[in-house]
């Protein structure tokens, strides 16, 4: 297997994860009707006070245990913002290797 597959394989595992982590957190949102105290009228509405600001990565790891919707929809994004990250990473093996 060449260095290239193996990058484009972690990419490719990077998104669906996210997509998939996503989901499940969207999934429990609509179960719920609520997350972290706000209902989803307050989550969807074009001027939502909800953003990223209002969230800590170490709040959304606690926040997985308690099925926390938001808290999965984080760290879907989480998990997507770093599979860029660890391509680059690759990249830096595959070229001390070379």
């Amino acid at each position: 297997m060449d260095f290239n597959d193996i990058i484009g394989y972690a990419l490719r595992i990077g998104v669906i994860i996210s997509a998939i982590i996503i989901l499940l957190g969207v999934g429990i949102l609509f179960l719920h009707d609520s997350s972290n105290g706000f209902t989803i009228s307050q989550i969807a509405a074009p001027n939502s006070i909800v953003n990223s600001s209002l969230f800590k990565p170490n709040e959304v790891f606690s926040g997985i245990p308690k099925l926390d919707a938001l808290d999965f929809i984080y760290l879907g994004l989480m998990v997507l913002i770093a599979t860029p990250v660890i391509r680059v990473l690759l990249g830096i093996v595959q070229f001390a290797s070379e």
